[in-house]
């Protein structure tokens, strides 16, 4: 492991912990595979991405997508076969145009030459082959296997809601049947790189399904889509995966070949932000491997601190020490630098001409040693349980916060 490495995986899941608490999802579970292999505990969720270039110009769901809306059972083959007979919606191999009806045409096609269902093919030439133990082609799953249920967003009932997640997808299983975990994802991504050492697929199979065959038009990101995977660039990192998402579970997962780095994120709510936590995760990374792992010096200046306004984190890298908001799904974006000039003294050394750049910031402890209080600048940061408390005292209850009213609108005394 890369030494810049370790201190960046001890703070994406704090920051992690800060944003599923600020977005009050139900659930989200991360991996980062450093060299093929690393994850974390199973926890399934639903996916939806194999391979193919999108440029055939099908329709993407067929005459009626209410198998993506709970509203009708997944299509069988004869169904699906019905939409296809229909002619293309647009002159094929002129843009990007996704297609879970082409996905499960590959589907058919696999199950003609093989004599075989296209789940049983999966299973054994993909899921095995590739040595996924926690993978299913499809629902039904093992009673035994932990799954994780799907839920709705909050805004239409006032609350989220149960989607179970356990319908079968029939004959659209190529787009979007398999059931997975986080470690599994991470694990079958990078052995997408057309750098690892093993694989499903030879390298130059790989190199040809990484590379770039469209650019997704009409968006405001620079994506691009190669056979069956999305790539692009963050912050000069270039990478490559792929999305998934199904009623009750959006997920994401990433590739960074440069550094043999895969991240991949599920959520099992239909408004997960998993694609933006993968894209945070890799800020943090990004930032670790510039600025290198902090150094003697800096590095017991940490932790989370609280002010009225929210929180902070001190994040030590190389010779310094950023101040990042968690709240931000890049922290790393334009946080603050500070110097540190001795044990639990120092400056703002970088910041924004709003913030307060140049003054200094100190560290308070208690008889024991332990640092309990931050100033930065003139603003004091305490441990949460202690804002908490604060703010329970001065604005929990309306005789409360009618004193600190009265308080603060107090007139001061002047000697005349």
């Amino acid at each position: 492991m890369q030494r810049w490495l370790a201190p960046a995986l001890d703070y994406i899941p704090r920051w992690m912990d800060f944003q599923m608490r600020m977005s009050q999802q139900p659930g989200c579970v991360i991996a980062i595979a450093d060299r093929p292999g690393a994850g974390l505990r199973p926890c399934r969720s639903r996916q939806g991405h194999p391979p193919l270039s999108h440029s055939a110009g099908i329709v993407r769901d067929g005459k009626e997508a209410g198998q993506f809306l709970d509203r009708r059972p997944f299509l069988n083959a004869e169904e699906l076969m019905a939409d296809l007979q229909a002619a293309p919606a647009i002159e094929p191999n002129t843009r990007f145009k996704y297609s879970n009806h082409g996905f499960a045409l590959i589907g058919l096609v696999i199950e003609a030459v093989t004599g075989e269902p296209f789940t049983t093919w999966m299973k054994r030439e993909i899921i095995d082959a590739a040595g996924l133990e926690e993978t299913h082609p499809d629902m039904p799953i093992p009673r035994a296997a932990p799954m994780a249920s799907g839920h709705s967003g909050r805004l239409l009932l006032g609350r989220r809601v149960v989607i179970p997640g356990d319908y079968t997808t029939n004959a659209i299983a190529p787009a979007g049947g398999v059931v997975s975990t986080a470690r599994d994802l991470a694990l079958f991504f990078s052995q997408l790189s057309p750098k690892a050492s093993s694989s499903v697929l030879s390298v130059a199979s790989r190199r040809e399904m990484v590379r770039r065959q469209w650019r997704n038009q009409h968006s405001s990101l620079e994506r691009y889509y190669g056979l069956g995977t999305i790539s692009g660039s963050l912050g000069g990192w270039e990478w490559f995966g792929h999305s998934g998402g199904l009623q009750g579970y959006i997920t994401r997962t990433c590739v960074i070949p440069e550094h043999d780095l895969t991240v991949a994120v599920l959520t099992n709510a239909i408004d997960g932000w998993a694609p933006i936590w993968v894209d945070g995760a890799m800020h943090i990374l990004r930032a670790f491997s510039q600025q290198g792992a902090p150094s003697r010096r800096v590095r017991d200046w940490t932790g989370r601190w609280w002010s009225v306004w929210g929180a902070v984190d001190l994040v030590p890298v190389g010779n310094k020490v950023l101040v990042v908001a968690p709240g931000f799904i890049n922290p790393i974006g334009d946080a603050g630098e500070l110097e540190i000039t001795a044990r639990d003294q120092g400056r703002i050394a970088v910041a924004d001409g709003y913030s307060s750049y140049g003054e200094p910031v100190r560290r308070v402890r208690d008889r024991a040693g332990k640092v309990t209080e931050v100033w930065l600048a003139a603003s004091k940061m305490l441990p949460e349980a202690k804002i908490a408390k604060e703010m329970q005292a001065r604005y929990g209850s309306p005789a409360a916060a009618a004193a600190a009213r009265r308080k603060m609108c107090k007139p001061s005394r002047r000697k005349r």
